[in-house]
């Protein structure tokens, strides 16, 4: 497998992309072309989980697809501040403000684009995936990725931009009704100051307008151009509802998009790949939860499933590995 680190500023390195490229030789060689998964790790836009960065990619790779992890703009080390004070209020840092996110999720796009001759990527068959926050950036990019955003920034066409599926792991959907869907939460005192600070590191402000929510919540902005979305969560999570995923499904179903969701009956908020690949308590493992992989796999397999080479003969196949 080929890993490489590229900065997506060339003055910043928090703000990565790394790809893990299946290596084709040998027997694999005339595979060709394969599918990939841009994978955006959760942490309320105040870190980049590494739990939900490398350990996904390499379940990725194991199903035959090039991964990358996306790094990108969040709040970064000043967030810890709320666990010795929960009572502080962070200041605004203008480098992690939406859309930053947004556009560098398609700067990811144009890179393994630009890259793709060399590492064998089907531009074709490239899904967003995303976990927490990062899941509601995949969604938020899936859902206007053919909008005037990404397109005049970059001066390219639209269509550079196009996921062809997502696959979002309990996403954050909504943030006009996010109290309304927050009111059963039990929360502590840093639960809530955590809150707070994720609107600060995104919005730039306590308390957003409408208007900024609106603009920000995926299952209101879901047309027909969103791409088939792959959703799971549990509901016995307490960070992030049920109702933002079902919502998003529901606004799925009204625009006709093929969609599939899971929701497990137990299990915690940012379970990653729910194994022992990914957790650090023994609360991240999940045996039910951790059958989203075995699931999505089976459910991008109808899209991304890889070309296979027609059945050919023994001499061929010998001459192929090098044999004759």
């Amino acid at each position: 497998m080929l890993i490489e680190k590229i900065k997506i500023y060339e003055n910043r390195e928090d703000i990565t992309l790394t790809a893990y490229v299946i290596e084709e030789q040998g027997e694999l060689h005339g595979i060709g072309a394969r599918p990939a998964v841009l994978i955006c790790p959760g942490g309320g836009y105040l870190n980049c989980s590494d739990r939900e960065a490398e350990p996904i990619a390499l379940k990725f790779t194991a199903m035959g697809y090039h991964a990358f992890v996306l790094r990108y703009s969040t709040y970064g080390e000043g967030a810890k501040e709320i666990y010795r004070n929960p009572d502080v209020v962070l200041p605004v840092r203008e480098e992690c403000l939406y859309p930053a996110q947004l556009l560098e999720t398609g700067k990811a796009m144009l890179i393994i684009r630009e890259h793709a001759k060399e590492w064998e990527v089907d531009v074709d068959r490239i899904a967003v995936c995303g976990f927490s926050a990062g899941a509601h950036n995949a969604a938020l990019y899936s859902a206007i990725w053919h909008t005037d955003l990404l397109s005049e920034h970059f001066g390219v066409d639209k269509a550079m931009f196009r996921p062809a599926a997502a696959i979002l792991c309990y996403p954050v959907n909504d943030y006009v009704d996010f109290e309304e869907l927050m009111k059963n939460v039990k929360m502590t005192p840093t639960d809530k100051a955590m809150f707070r600070a994720c609107n600060i590191a995104l919005f730039g402000e306590l308390n957003p307008s409408e208007e900024k929510r609106r603009l920000l919540s995926p299952g209101r902005l879901v047309t027909e151009l969103m791409p088939p979305t792959y959703i799971w969560s549990t509901a016995g999570d307490n960070v992030v509802p049920i109702q933002h995923s079902i919502r998003l499904a529901h606004a799925l179903a009204d625009k006709k998009i093929p969609f599939e969701i899971h929701i497990f009956e137990e299990g915690q908020h940012g379970l990653g790949a729910a194994d022992q690949t990914s957790a650090a308590v023994s609360e991240q493992i999940n045996p039910e939860a951790a059958k989203w992989v075995e699931l999505a796999d089976t459910w991008l397999k109808k899209r991304f499933a890889l070309k296979m080479l027609p059945p050919i003969t023994e001499e061929e196949y010998l001459k192929m590995i090098g044999v004759l």
